[in-house]
């Protein structure tokens, strides 16, 4: 991939720009290998899944600076000013398209933007996530809701200027600190969630739902799961980090009688829980679906959702730190058969599987989610290697209520 805004030193996020790609993705896979050899050494890796090495961002999160009616759209610099980045190459198409004529109406309504050296302004950030469909939603994160009456009364000629905008929103993030967005969330359009058809699966966003970035990448990551669940038919799935359900639907679509989602995200629950209504009314023969919104790793409650069935699989899809000592630990007195874990980081990864001697990583995947970095996700299963299995204090299939 070539980027002038790299070759000129505007931007130097994408450390590996330059880097042929078959290079960046063969390095990566050989790094999760030699981080897992230690833990796992008898693993099967299959083929590494790429990605297009530009152009596959589904989402641009973009910092608003310069002056109201002439801003930038891209980054920081170093001097706290803002850097225009417009033209990105690293976003889907109907994105690169989209953004600049976004700028131009930001411009016009007279939006005034975030000063981070002097602490005033309004607009910090603009978030836009494209759907396979074309349908983009718009996240403007305001400092206040000073500008909310002129957004409010400009909302129909801005939705005329951008046809492929279905849901705007604002949200308020008042403090002074790099954090992307607050807490409160304004939906200014009919439409509240977008629909984001991955393979054979609608997953419905709701504005403040976590999906991966790479569409295409997250569609074979699904698939990797799913086509584990075919083979191995778990009677019951237990999904923790589950976010909007992407992983918990695909198994809910490969045999499983039963699945249930943990999100300490209550909005993600929300959507996870759209999505397996359509998921439902589409394919009525498709097992029990059920998300709740809680601590993933809040192991006193899971203890009362004890996987108890024969044949069961608990998947874990965890933030860059890893699910840590007390999942684990749970995870050793479970009666779960397999485990399926979805990671963004092998070191944590590693030190996960450690914890989990009653398990052997059986087969490992790399999915290349983020071109031109050095990060990853890489997914592995685990199957209970000791034939007897912990008691537990109650049946898993038995305590859930179809939602």
């Amino acid at each position: 991939m070539q980027c002038d805004y790299f070759d000129a030193d505007r931007c130097r996020s994408c450390a590996l720009m330059g880097v042929p790609y078959a290079v960046q993705l063969a390095d990566k896979d050989q790094r999760c290998r030699r981080v897992l050899a230690a833990v796992a050494p008898d693993v099967a890796w299959l083929e590494p899944f790429p990605s297009a090495e530009s152009a596959f961002r589904n989402k641009a999160k973009l910092v608003v600076g310069g002056v109201a009616g002439a801003v930038t759209v891209g980054i920081l610099g170093s001097d706290a000013k803002g850097i225009d980045l417009r033209a990105c190459g690293l976003h889907e198409p109907p994105l690169q398209r989209l953004i600049p004529r976004l700028a131009d109406v930001v411009d016009e309504i007279g939006l005034d933007p975030y000063d981070v050296a002097a602490r005033r302004g309004e607009l910090k950030h603009m978030i836009l996530t494209l759907s396979p469909t074309g349908e983009v939603m718009l996240r403007l994160v305001l400092r206040s809701r000073r500008h909310l009456a002129l957004l409010e009364s400009r909302l129909p000629a801005l939705l005329a200027r951008l046809p492929e905008v279905s849901v705007v929103t604002v949200n308020l993030q008042p403090e002074h600190k790099a954090v992307l967005e607050g807490a409160t969330e304004i939906v200014l359009t009919e439409r509240h969630h977008l629909a984001m058809p991955v393979g054979e699966i609608t997953l419905f966003l709701r504005p403040n739902s976590f999906f991966q970035t790479n569409t295409a990448v997250a569609a074979g990551l699904y698939r990797q799961a799913q086509d584990w669940t075919r083979e191995i038919r778990p009677a019951t799935v237990l999904d923790l980090y589950c976010g909007v359900g992407g992983f918990a639907l695909h198994c809910a679509t490969a045999g499983a009688r039963h699945v249930v989602g943990v999100e300490v995200s209550p909005e993600a629950v929300r959507s996870a829980e759209t999505s397996a209504s359509r998921l439902r009314a589409d394919h009525p023969d498709v097992g029990r679906m059920e998300f709740r919104a809680g601590d993933a790793t809040d192991v006193r409650a899971l203890d009362q959702e004890l996987v108890g069935s024969t044949t069961s699989m608990v998947v874990v899809n965890p933030p860059r730190r890893g699910i840590g000592p007390e999942l684990a630990d749970w995870l050793e007195r479970s009666r779960a058969t397999h485990v399926t874990y979805s990671s963004c980081n092998v070191d944590s990864l590693a030190r996960d599987l450690a914890m989990l001697p009653s398990y052997r990583a059986r087969e490992a995947r790399l999915f290349d989610m983020f071109p031109q970095t050095s990060h990853h996700e890489v997914i592995v299963l685990l199957e209970r290697a000791r034939h007897e299995t912990p008691s537990v204090p109650r049946d898993f299939e038995t305590g859930a209520d179809q939602s």
